[in-house]
């Protein structure tokens, strides 16, 4: 599994500089040259990273101005490429920008950009990676104790099946073992949504420290199976691309 990212532009030297600089930190390159269908993708699908061409593509800046409303993408690292006559460093930050580029790019400055900027995507890929995982879980809720079966999991919370349905808005407190580890761990949780199925997706709630750590180091692993050699990719975005 790579990273994913999102370039919207219709400058070719642009792409040309911005592709294969992604490319080299196994990070894929959506290319969109159009404004509208830029929103619409955004909407629709996850990316880790959305660079926007602000001032020479026509509705560019808006698509930066309203991509943090979007549901997908809100927390996605941003990059913003201004041509020094329009839009502003400052302004560019405003709209919700992470990062800022000043055209005429050299391969050099993108380098070193991306580079500066692939710890956040990876930080961001495991917030809201999920990983499927089933597993027995013990819910208990209101001196009653019921038995589920988990279907994914994140480091904000958890995806159940059960045999009775949930309320929403219930906070029972879930007991589980993570495969391959020998300890249980204790976790209450609030019922986000459920359905007369007995599917239902829960949000972790005051998380004692040691158990999101081993909850994160578990998350780690499993997401470093999916990205092999994610954890190389942090150390070279820690060091300078020149060297």
């Amino acid at each position: 599994m790579t990273l994913d990212s999102l370039l919207l532009s219709q400058d070719p030297e642009l792409v040309r500089v911005i592709r294969p600089t992604l490319e080299k930190l196994s990070i894929d390159v959506e290319i969109c040259h159009e404004a509208r269908a830029a929103a619409d993708i955004l909407i629709s699908e996850k990316f880790d990273a959305v660079i926007v061409d602000c001032d020479d593509l026509k509705g560019g800046l808006g698509v930066l101005q309203g991509l943090r409303s979007t549901p997908s993408n809100k927390n996605s690292v941003t990059f913003a490429i201004l041509n020094g006559k329009r839009t502003t460093t400052q302004d560019a930050f405003g709209m919700g920008a992470n990062f800022v580029l000043q055209k005429p790019i050299s391969t050099l400055n993108a380098s070193r950009c991306f580079h500066a900027a692939l710890n956040f995507m990876l930080q961001e890929r495991r917030r809201y990676f999920r990983h499927p995982v089933k597993m027995p879980v013990v819910i208990l809720l209101d001196n009653k104790k019921v038995n589920a079966t988990s279907t994914n999991i994140s480091e904000s919370g958890i995806a159940l099946m059960l045999r009775e349905a949930l309320l929403k808005g219930a906070v029972p407190r879930l007991q589980f073992i993570l495969p391959d580890t020998n300890s249980t761990l204790n976790v209450d949780a609030e019922v986000v949504w459920a359905d007369v199925k007995g599917r239902a997706g829960l949000r972790f709630r005051d998380v004692a420290a040691e158990t999101k750590d081993r909850l994160e180091r578990w998350l780690d692993e499993r997401l470093e199976e999916e990205m092999p050699g994610s954890t190389e990719r942090v150390a070279a975005a820690d060091a300078d691309p020149l060297q």
